[in-house]
């Protein structure tokens, strides 16, 4: 889901995520944006990246929570980050010691921030522990669908392991498993075909200058690029450290759940690509899908089956946390930054338009159809919507609703 660049860039990019549109609000926020510069430059792939800052987000929060009046909560959210990132990222131990003892070097010594360490560093082991046998580890066992003797291509797709996860949400992976993909003989599956083949081309003249500038923002994946989007709310005026060590969570556990919820959805329905089905339009059975040779997307494509588009479910996902912590305030501007657009800003009125966008920007790039898309962020709003009633709204149960189907559209 995500594509190499330069760690300077990244970390470039991070820091302009959390500093180009309002001074950071606290030690959590400051954090988030550290936390992205770690993971960037360990070089994770997307979902495993996006598991790491569920879990120092958690525990962050944990830790706040935990900090008792004689504690220091900025050492609290230092050691915690500290100490799960040790964990999880040893490749990146200077940088992340490094970290830590800039955010120290701003708190007096003394007994409230030496229990605000302790406290911190209890909450990030208490986390690890609960985290360690959640499948995370689990060994590949993806078997390549063929005929003996015939040649496939021979890389390994992403993380077929991940619906074997535990969510921290959501009762099972298969919770909001949706209903299949459109049928190849109807006419959703023409209309999504031809839409991506004339807008998700590598060589598309119908693509508009606008949507190619989105197609290429959006072709970054890891978690800064979300986290941007969940700071234009964290540093509004009057919001405090509990506040948002809270939202942190809330997004970050809806993000993994998000991905353990998609990945269970491609690996049942191993949907073709637009690269594989476009140059096989003539073998679809469908009068209205004409087959181009030569086809390419305009980025490349991910390792893993198609539906639902993960890139969906995590803004859908983001967007129901944000739209339950802003409710019945004034709708604040959101913003991020993309490092595959060098850095250049981009910012939604609504929470409506930024799932939108992504969505469209899947099509755009020529590596998820229409009906994915919808779909994936249906299922992220219905994740967001447990995060949310778990940390923002209190013990309320949430409505049941049909699983998601999209044969009627």
């Amino acid at each position: 889901m995500n594509s190499p660049f330069s760690t300077r860039s990244l970390i470039a990019a991070a820091l302009l995520g959390g500093s180009a549109f309002t001074a950071s609000a606290d030690a959590i926020t400051d954090w988030n944006v550290r936390s992205g510069e770690l993971i960037a430059a360990s070089k994770l792939g997307t979902p495993p990246a996006i598991r790491v800052m569920a879990i120092v987000q958690t525990a962050a929060y944990e830790a706040v929570n935990d900090a008792a009046a004689h504690a220091s909560v900025d050492a609290a959210v230092a050691a915690a980050h500290r100490a799960a990132f040790t964990g999880l990222l040893p490749s990146q131990q200077a940088e992340i010691d490094s970290a830590y003892r800039a955010a120290l070097s701003g708190i007096a010594d003394g007994p409230a921030k030496t229990a605000g360490i302790a406290v911190g560093e209890k909450a990030a082991a208490t986390v690890l522990a609960a985290r360690a046998g959640e499948g995370a580890a689990a060994s590949d066992t993806y078997r390549p669908h063929t005929t003996a003797g015939i040649y496939v291509p021979t890389a390994t797709p992403a993380v077929s392991h991940w619906p074997h996860r535990k969510p921290w949400l959501m009762a099972s992976a298969a919770q909001f498993r949706p209903g299949p993909p459109p049928a190849l003989t109807s006419a959703q599956w023409a209309r999504d075909y031809n839409e991506v083949k004339a807008l998700g081309s590598k060589s598309s003249t119908q693509r508009s200058m606008e949507q190619t500038e989105i197609a290429r923002f959006w072709e970054y994946s890891l978690p800064s690029i979300y986290h941007g989007v969940v700071r234009s709310v964290a540093q509004l005026p009057d919001r405090d450290v509990a506040r948002n060590a809270r939202l942190f969570a809330a997004v970050a556990q809806a993000m993994d759940d998000a991905m353990i919820s998609v990945f269970d959805a491609k690996y049942q329905y191993h949907f073709w690509r637009p690269v594989t089905a476009i140059r096989n339009g003539d073998d679809d059975g469908h009068d209205g899908t004409e087959r181009e040779a030569g086809w390419a997307p305009f980025i490349n494509t991910p390792l893993h089956p198609e539906y639902p588009s993960a890139h969906a479910i995590l803004a859908g996902a983001v967007g129901a946390v944000l739209r339950a912590e802003t409710s019945g305030g004034p709708a604040p501007v959101l913003a991020t930054t993309s490092p595959t657009a060098k850095g250049a800003a981009r910012q939604w009125k609504s929470v409506d338009a930024f799932i939108q966008e992504v969505s469209d920007a899947r099509v755009y790039e020529g590596v998820h159809y229409r009906s994915s898309s919808t779909v994936g962020a249906a299922m992220g709003e219905r994740i967001g919507e447990l995060a949310a009633t778990r940390y923002l709204r209190g013990n309320e149960r949430l409505a049941q609703k049909p699983a998601i189907d999209i044969s009627a559209r």
